[in-house]
């Protein structure tokens, strides 16, 4: 055991639950009208605790089990079976690396969040997203990061797929599957107003920044030159996209948006997340630059060309994001050109699948929708009693 790497990625399990709580639901609660922002807090609070008790159950065990078959880790660990306080995961204890995987596996369903709210059913979201996370995620983090059949030695030979942080594993899954259940869901009713709290989106984007040093600079897994590169290229990332984003709005539309460049923000993080941990800083100011005008682009093409109402731009954002990462890796020659774009391939059609079937079949033990009159009303005060605020809008 490393000191130094156990004391790094103590803070890194922290710095990366802090982009769940309260980060990504103070960004996705300001985004909604007033009516809605308590059941955005409380799906992102009640993913955290479900995800966290079901990665002990199961979750580490298919993702980093000691499975043979390339498709997954089998269940040797289930409820950390056979791990003490001195296994080892390389120079860390490996509780440690479940913890620190464990805020991963809160925080990507946790996004996808953003694609459904104010119009979704309660039970809908604990039950999809903890079979999400079992049957979708997990699997996709033992084919990736598990020694799995697109690490290297996998089905495209020697060097396998290249995604240090989680452009494929959790941006790309996260974004297919918002997009699909946003399909599934169609419209909310009345969707024209403006987000009822800009300031909370931009303290909830702040924070996802903060937190997100822990998401790349904690994947090295040690305290040492490479964890600093990670850090320091998602830092340039994020302030390129959001100003990129930022300048192309004030082009299009003649004002620059505060929503709008902290969006930029997470652009620029969703962007470098696979390649943090293979470019340097001129590289990440590249990514940065295109990601700010990419993912706005890609925003009006979902909402306005395809007419799909993923409500807060999970897709548009974070799928194209870590996709458009993931491909960046091979075109500045860190990663092969097939492994790279042969797994976006197979993880994007496996996500979109099961996602698919999982959402049809939750939909037979819950309401996929909530009732017209809750949707008008609001879920804070329909399906969890309470209200933020004292509004009738």
């Amino acid at each position: 055991m490393n000191g130094a790497d156990t004391a790094w990625i103590i803070v890194a399990t922290a710095l990366v639950l802090l982009m769940t709580l309260p980060g990504l639901a103070l960004f996705y609660g300001g985004l909604v009208r007033a009516r809605n922002v308590l059941s955005v807090f409380m799906h992102c609070y009640a993913i955290a605790c479900l995800m966290s008790l079901l990665w002990l159950i199961a979750g580490y065990s298919i993702a980093f089990g000691s499975g043979t078959s390339g498709y997954w880790g089998g269940l040797d660990k289930m409820f950390l079976s056979g791990v003490t306080p001195d296994s080892l995961s390389g120079t860390l204890p490996e509780v440690l690396f479940f913890a620190f995987q464990m805020t991963f596996a809160i925080i990507t369903p946790a996004l996808i969040v953003g694609a459904y709210v104010e119009r979704i059913g309660f039970g809908f979201v604990m039950i999809f997203s903890g079979l999400w996370m079992l049957l979708c995620y997990a699997p996709v983090v033992h084919w990736v990061w598990g020694g799995g059949m697109l690490a290297d030695g996998g089905i495209f030979g020697e060097t396998g797929v290249r995604d240090f942080a989680g452009g494929i594993v959790v941006h790309e899954t996260a974004g297919l599957a918002a997009l699909v259940l946003a399909v599934m869901l169609g419209a909310r009713s009345d969707h024209s107003k403006p987000p009822h709290s800009p300031g909370l989106v931009m303290i909830g984007a702040a924070l996802l920044w903060v937190g997100w040093f822990g998401f790349n600079g904690g994947s090295q897994l040690a305290a040492d030159g490479g964890a600093a590169m990670a850090l320091t290229v998602t830092h340039i990332s994020a302030a390129t996209a959001s100003l990129t984003w930022a300048a192309w709005e004030r082009i299009k539309y003649g004002k620059a948006s505060l929503v709008g460049l902290v969006t930029g923000t997470i652009a620029g993080l969703a962007s470098i997340t696979p390649a943090s941990g293979f470019v340097g800083p001129v590289e990440a100011l590249i990514i940065g630059a295109v990601a700010g005008v990419l993912c706005q682009e890609a925003v009006n093409l979902i909402r306005n060309t395809f007419k799909i109402d993923d409500t807060l731009d999970v897709f548009a954002v974070h799928g194209v994001g870590g996709i458009f990462g993931t491909i960046m890796i091979a075109a500045f020659g860190q990663g092969a050109w097939a492994a790279q774009l042969g797994s976006l391939a197979i993880v994007g059609v496996f996500t979109v699948v099961v996602t698919f079937v999982l959402a049809k079949t939750t939909a037979l033990i819950t309401p996929l929708r909530v009732d017209e009159e809750t949707e008008r009303t609001g879920l804070d005060l329909t399906v969890h009693g309470e209200r933020a605020y004292d509004i009738s809008s």
